[in-house]
């Protein structure tokens, strides 16, 4: 090769090392989590073990986990930016989150994955950054999945979801449940009735009543249990719990009633189940974040990363329920009812109610659907 052909090749692969920068090895990766750390069975422990597929596959890579305890949204965003510079990749694991714009902005060379919120401004104004990618997901659909499962077992005919607080994300896991009770009851002849206690209702962000059970923390136990036990004294023997780790007060309350399925949130909550030689665990409804971590870092990794503000769903297979043999309780027959209806969420003819579809869960898109 020539002096001057072996220049063009050098300037070429310097151009393209620029454009698509090789972290396959050696990708330094800090996942930030609160109030609850990465082992907590549930929401952060599902993110992180994306990060651990990806590391699999990439054994060079590094991954750091960080706990911000308080759970308050100015400290959140305080300690991605103290860390920012450090890292190649850094996950940020809630809505408490949604402030890292400005951070992404001060670290052009890193790369952010915002999970479960989009990143917005002091105003509170959805914004984008393009070393930023945020996802979210249709909690209504994982929500209508559970709502179908619940139906489709009680046998006591009553039934209820459990949330931590009215946010929008929490408000959509109550409506989606409550789309797929009435959905069951339509098509499948269940006769399953919604139990909302008046003293738990909810207020969501806009000041309105949403009725439902709601601790009123992610984090309070002890309430979450109080909850749990009025709704099983009423009559409940399948609870769905999206209330982070306040739910645990439920299961708790679950396990000591004898009868009572609980159907678990965000993650496969089977091994939380346990009790003694049985399991309360009915299913669980997913929001699949680990498999998406894992393909964000993937494309960081590659150099073929892209920011952006995402909605995931059934349409990718982004939220789910499990039906792994010895991982739920459900029938042959649940599950072909239950994936029925999936194949229509799946296609949009299902849109189950959610905070702001302006649809209810008496009255939402494909109730009729079939």
């Amino acid at each position: 090769m020539s002096k001057r052909a072996t220049l063009i090749l050098a300037a070429i692969l310097s151009v393209s090392a620029l454009a698509f920068p090789a972290f396959a090895d050696g990708l330094k990766v800090a996942i930030i989590t609160s109030p609850n750390d990465v082992h907590d069975g549930g929401f952060c422990e599902t993110n992180y073990n994306g990060l651990l597929a990806f590391q699999k596959d990439h054994p060079d890579a590094s991954i750091t986990a960080v706990q911000e305890k308080t759970g308050d949204p100015a400290e959140c965003v305080r300690t991605a930016e103290n860390i920012a510079a450090d890292y190649d990749a850094v996950v940020c694991v809630g809505f408490q989150f949604a402030g890292i714009a400005e951070v992404a902005e001060d670290n052009p060379g890193t790369k952010f994955i915002l999970v479960d919120t989009w990143p917005a401004d002091e105003a509170g104004n959805t914004v984008t950054a393009d070393n930023l990618y945020a996802m979210t997901f249709k909690e209504q659909e994982g929500g209508f999945l559970a709502g179908l499962a619940a139906a489709l077992t009680t046998k006591s005919g009553k039934v209820a979801v459990v949330n931590g607080i009215a946010f929008p994300t929490n408000v959509n896991y109550q409506y989606g449940f409550m789309s797929g009770v009435n959905y069951a009851n339509r098509h499948y002849g269940t006769k399953a009735a919604i139990v909302e206690l008046p003293s738990y209702s909810g207020t969501d962000v806009t000041g309105k009543n949403v009725g439902g059970n709601y601790v009123g923390s992610f984090t309070d136990q002890a309430n979450g249990k109080i909850v749990g036990q009025a709704l099983i004294r009423e009559g409940c023997d399948v609870i769905f719990v999206a209330a982070g780790a306040s739910g645990m007060g439920v299961f708790t309350a679950a396990k000591e009633a004898k009868g009572v399925y609980i159907v678990g949130c965000d993650a496969d909550q089977y091994n939380d189940g346990a009790n003694g030689d049985s399991n309360i665990i009915l299913t669980s409804a997913l929001k699949v974040m680990d498999r998406n971590n894992q393909r964000v870092l993937n494309d960081i990794a590659s150099g073929s990363f892209k920011g952006g503000n995402v909605l995931l769903g059934a349409e990718s297979d982004s939220v789910g329920y499990v039906k792994t043999p010895g991982r739920h309780q459900l029938t042959d027959d649940s599950i072909a009812k239950i994936d029925a209806a999936y194949s229509l969420l799946k296609a949009g003819k299902i849109a189950p109610a959610s905070f702001a579809s302006g649809t209810t869960p008496d009255n939402f898109t494909g109730l009729d659907a079939e």
